[in-house]
């Protein structure tokens, strides 16, 4: 029985893998989508397609793109719908100052100090705790932490794989949660926007806008990984032995101490003067309402990273010594910068597509008619929500690129759950959920070969199979306890992050 179970799973994951190789790049996806909305949209216009608009009681009809008035929108607005993509902006400036915190050194001394620095009881917890923390560097956790974790645990006596399985975990797994917000919330939020303006104009989406369940889910993933990795994944290396001896892990030195030290300083002058202008009635930093939820700190979050990372990076560098000049904190941003260049060539192909489905009526004629057909089913919240993870899941088997999925799956489902009275914030918070507990089992995430590289120095037969069979009891855990914490979190009528609400007044 368990070798036939054995044999269905392995022609499954060759079936992902080979159908994932398969795919063209995430760019080419987007074009072929862009080039298919105005035939569609000629089809539907053929065809008589409408709806009515249940909030205004309007016949809503598809516009035909393929026309004259059409072919001269594209043209002319190629350019506009490029530039005013709501994420390319936002992204742009987050990464500029996590550039200059990562070209400092700061983000690899904090992580090697946190697991450096952790008791042996609580290690495989910090592991994940602190993978989950490094999304917030971009690939910092896939490059840095996953090896470092091996080395640390052959420190411990313990086999190199678990510990380099845990912080995969924490780092792809948890890709969702944190204590912090990184280039993905602005990214999403921006993307959120476009797809909610699709039926309301005036909507707009916080990168806050998943914060507080975001930070409650670290706790969770992170205590899930680490009971999974000591439960199930130790006990299967229990008896095996390392086959190559591992370099010893590089301890922080003084200057990289007395960076951080001054870092930490500065980051708490930071925060004291952000307290300042905030917490007073009259503060400089609330709202012009007198609110904290409509203050600069939260409409200007984007900003707000840029300047602490761009601060505390600094601060660091220069007390560390690995800044100099102000030419290595440019050259900090402009690595950043060149990381972004396969994202600026899809979210050029990317925002064309958004474009053209908003301007075409599609969103709304299949938001609308979706929404009607979901409802009459009478499922309910909680197997929707499920459904959708599920449904975000199975597409990052194929493609990887987290943005790159909700820019096609954003313009259907937000509008189509708003019409039936839940927020975009909640539908991004379900996505983001899908999307992350599959990371980790998935052959298109960037890294995946990466990490097999990194299997491959304490297991030379390690595979693409290794790896996912290791991976599939995080991503099952995974999905079980954040479905469960979503649900209940609905039913508290918890809000998912600062001034957001849970449901939509449709209608």
């Amino acid at each position: 029985m368990k070798k036939r179970f054995t044999q269905v799973l392995n022609r499954i994951l060759t079936f992902i893998e080979n159908a994932g190789n398969k795919l063209p790049h995430p760019a080419t996806i987007f074009l072929i989508f862009a080039l298919s909305v105005p035939l569609f949209s000629w089809l539907a216009h053929l065809l008589e397609w409408n709806t009515i608009h249940p909030a205004t009681g309007e016949i809503v009809r598809p516009v035909n793109l393929l026309s004259v008035k059409g072919l001269h929108l594209m043209l002319t607005e190629m350019i506009t719908n490029f530039t005013g993509f709501a994420p390319l902006g936002v992204v742009m400036v987050a990464m500029l100052g996590i550039g200059i915190a990562e070209e400092s050194g700061l983000i690899s001394a904090l992580v090697r100090l946190m697991v450096l620095s952790a008791p042996r009881r609580i290690l495989t917890f910090m592991i994940v705790f602190t993978g989950i923390l490094t999304n917030v560097a971009s690939d910092v956790g896939y490059v840095l932490l996953i090896p470092l974790a091996g080395m640390i645990f052959i420190a411990f006596r313990r086999h190199p794989i678990v510990g380099m399985t845990a912080a995969f975990a924490g780092v792809s797994g948890g890709f969702s949660a944190n204590l912090m917000l990184g280039t993905i919330d602005p990214l999403l939020a921006g993307l959120s926007q476009e797809a909610a303006q699709i039926l309301d104009p005036a909507y707009t989406v916080n990168p806050t806008a998943n914060y507080y369940f975001m930070v409650v889910s670290t706790f969770f993933i992170a205590a899930t990984g680490t009971f999974i990795t000591e439960k199930i994944t130790e006990p299967r290396y229990a008896k095996k032995k390392v086959s190559i001896q591992s370099g010893s892990i590089e301890k922080l030195k003084p200057n990289e101490r007395k960076g951080l030290r001054v870092a930490g300083i500065t980051m708490l002058i930071c925060l004291v003067l952000l307290l300042i202008g905030m917490i007073p009635a009259q503060g400089i930093l609330r709202g012009e309402d007198g609110s904290l939820l409509a203050s600069p700190v939260i409409k200007g979050i984007v900003a707000l990273i840029f300047l602490l990372g761009a601060i505390s990076g600094m601060a660091f560098g220069f007390a560390s010594g690995k800044f100099k000049n102000d030419h290595d904190v440019i050259k900090g941003m402009e690595v950043s910068m060149t990381h972004l260049a396969g994202y600026l060539v899809l979210v050029f192909f990317a925002a064309q597509f958004v474009a053209y489905f908003k301007w075409s009526n599609l969103g709304i004629i299949f938001a609308i008619k979706g929404a009607s057909f979901l409802s009459n089913l009478n499922l309910g919240l909680p197997v929707l929500l499920i459904l959708f993870i599920i449904l975000s899941g199975i597409i990052n088997l194929f493609i990887g690129s987290a943005s790159a999925k909700w820019a096609l799956l954003a313009p259907v489902f937000i509008p189509m759950f708003m019409l039936m009275g839940y927020s975009p914030e909640l539908s991004q918070v379900v996505y983001r959920i899908g999307d992350s507990v599959t990371n980790i089992i998935s052959p298109m995430m960037s890294f995946f070969v990466l990490i097999i590289a990194f299997f491959q120095r304490y297991d030379k037969n390690a595979g693409m199979g290794t790896i996912i069979s290791l991976m599939l009891p995080y991503t099952v855990g995974f999905f079980i306890v954040w479905t469960i914490l979503l649900i209940l979190w609905i039913k508290l009528g918890i809000p998912l992050g600062p001034g957001v609400s849970l449901f939509y007044p449709a209608g």
